[in-house]
């Protein structure tokens, strides 16, 4: 191969190169690996990654180097096309060996597998004193949870650290299937309507982890995101008895996580559905008709929902139109 041909190859890989490892190189760990876990369950995912990640770099390697000396050894030197190179007759050892360690591969890995698998699902300490049980609800486009004391919050779950946090995920008959995933606090769990999933996790650190809805479910399927506020405990005792005698707090929420992810206000920029007008939002008897039922193409997403949450959406939908309106 000619000097400028090489440099011209050598260029272009390097380039393709940037071009694939630049978005990963902006992550945390470089985007080669899951964020750090916060639960017992996501530690175990970790392991099952570096141990899988592991392998294949094993095998990529096993196959490669071969594959790269004998490109150079039996290279053509300068031989006609029409010329036999040398021939290599097959080793039944070598072909045994790799056979045998490729099932041995195989058995090393679903026994780590099946030892890890119970988990990730359920910890250790679940139903344990002390256990916090959450309901949540995927629905288009919003994540919808409800704690045992009838707190009620949108896509963003509260939760105390050092506490097993129970999470029975669902969806709403007439909805469609959803995903909870919240990576560094375990694995993904589909909201299929009708049925019921459990995921556990245990965060010992306070702070805010982001999820994603991992299955497509419509069009904003994109601004269905969620996150998972872990905080002291002492703090979310008071944040979840707060929210259960007055959820004022909770329009708002209701008001950007439901409503905003499909409508805009007056003149501004449309959304896949109509703006929304002052008069409308005003109107809570309508809003309320709307919210609850559907209209058109809009899905009832607001069915199941107590008095309570539709009061603190109209509450909140009446201070956006004043605010609207200048008042």
């Amino acid at each position: 191969m000619p000097p400028p041909v090489r440099r011209t190859l050598a260029l272009r890989l390097s380039l393709g190169a940037a071009l694939v490892l630049a978005p990963t190189a902006g992550a945390g760990n470089g985007g080669l690996a899951p964020p750090e876990p916060e639960s017992p369950n996501a530690e175990r995912i970790l392991d099952l990654y570096w141990l899988l990640s592991g392998i294949a770099v094993f095998i990529f390697l096993l196959v490669t180097v071969p594959l790269v000396i004998f490109v150079v050894r039996y290279r053509s030197r300068g031989r006609d096309r029409a010329e036999e190179g040398p021939q290599v007759r097959g080793n039944r050892n070598l072909e045994v060996g790799w056979t045998v360690g490729a099932v041995l591969i195989l058995v090393v890995i679903a026994s780590v597998v099946f030892y890890k698998l119970p988990g990730i699902r359920n910890l250790e300490e679940a139903g344990a004193a002390g256990e916090l049980r959450v309901q949540v609800e995927g629905r288009q486009f919003y994540w919808l949870y409800r704690y045992p004391n009838g707190a009620v919050a949108i896509d963003r779950l509260r939760a105390p650290a050092g506490r097993v946090v129970r999470t029975d995920i669902t969806a709403p008959e007439g909805d469609v299937n959803h995903s909870f995933w919240v990576p560094a606090l375990g694995g993904k769990f589909d909201a299929i309507p009708g049925v019921t999933t459990n995921l556990e996790f245990k965060a010992e650190q306070p702070g805010v982890y982001l999820g994603q809805c991992a299955e497509f479910c419509g069009i904003q399927h994109a601004v269905m995101d969620l996150e998972v506020e872990v905080m002291a405990p002492d703090e979310f005792d008071r944040w979840v008895e707060g929210r259960a005698s007055d959820p004022a707090e909770l329009g708002e929420e209701e008001f950007n996580g439901v409503c905003s992810k499909c409508h805009r206000l007056g003149d501004e920029k449309r959304l896949i559905g109509p703006s929304l007008s002052a008069a409308a939002l005003e109107d809570a008897e309508q809003l309320g008709q709307i919210v609850r039922n559907g209209q058109g193409e809009m899905p009832a997403v607001g069915r199941g929902w107590t008095d309570e949450q539709m009061r603190a959406l109209t509450d909140y939908a009446r201070q956006v139109a004043r605010r609207a309106n200048g008042g």
